[in-house]
């Protein structure tokens, strides 16, 4: 079943009811394995590289199944009530008003945490009694043992590639999670999406993707990350935009890649070989 009716005025999750298909196009076999997990009830960790897909990935998913998505942006200050909830204070004393989290386990919806890994890490403690058959969330301000909707559904993403102490994830978490790994396509099936969400031509959308190529191979070295597939969507939208490639490039992909001036200049050097 698919949601694109209109929302209902008790439906506690419309704000989050995904409406329209979210483009995706299938890399290997993550729709029939997110559609086991779901089917069992079972926690999904996506793991992969930056602006690779795995946001859009579980959108289409949300779509696909007719769940809402309620989506949080990991940070280093979420603390627990910005997942929890927290008393708010207004003109009628004090109420509780639930998180993002709290709303989704309540109500039934894919909670969707991104970059997971972000996160303190006495706050990612908060999900693991949701994570096994307990399927509880235990709500200590209110005193309340909070049992999962039976349409709740936890997937979280994370970078592995991120590197130092603060940018790893427990095992103790991550072994409460079936998982898989997101990477980059290969360059026709990238050239393909860079073509379809930008509106650029085949022979710009492949030099966009084989620009990306080379600054990938710097990826731990001279760069934390190469080029993601976002990032050439962003460079193939100011392209469609009117602005010349080269610049294009330079903008979306060189530029925000590093604050390195030599390093800079490599990348301009590469824009300028895989840019007609």
């Amino acid at each position: 079943m698919k949601l694109h009716d209109p929302v209902a005025p008790d439906d506690a999750l419309g704000d989050w009811r995904v409406r329209d298909e979210p483009w995706y196009a299938p890399v290997s076999d993550e729709i029939t394995a997110f559609e086991a997990a779901h089917a069992r009830g079972l926690p999904l960790m996506l793991k992969g590289p930056t602006g690779c897909g795995k946001t859009r990935f579980v959108e289409h998913m949300a779509w696909r199944l007719g769940l809402p998505l309620v989506t949080v942006a990991c940070h280093e200050d979420l603390s627990a009530g910005d997942l929890i909830g927290r008393f708010l204070l207004d003109a009628g004393g004090t109420r509780w008003q639930d998180g993002p989290l709290t709303r989704a386990v309540r109500h039934g919806a894919i909670c969707y945490l991104d970059e997971l890994v972000e996160a303190r890490a006495d706050t990612t403690v908060l999900i693991h009694p949701l994570t096994d058959a307990r399927r509880q969330l235990p709500l200590a301000a209110t005193g309340e043992l909070l049992h999962a909707h039976p349409d709740f559904r936890l997937v979280v993403s994370y970078n592995p590639g991120y590197h130092g102490v603060h940018k790893t994830l427990k095992a103790s978490t991550r072994q409460r999670f079936t998982a898989l790994e997101f990477g980059y396509p290969e360059a026709a099936r990238e050239a393909a999406v860079v073509m379809h969400e930008s509106g650029v031509d085949a022979a710009t959308a492949q030099q966009l993707v084989t620009l990306a190529e080379r600054t990938r191979r710097l990826a731990g070295d001279e760069l934390d990350e190469g080029a993601s597939t976002r990032m050439l969507i962003h460079a193939g939208l100011l392209v469609a935009e009117g602005r010349a490639p080269r610049a294009a490039c330079l903008q979306a992909v060189a530029v925000p890649l590093t604050d390195d001036p030599e390093v800079g200049q490599a990348l301009a050097a590469m824009v300028d070989a895989c840019i007609a």
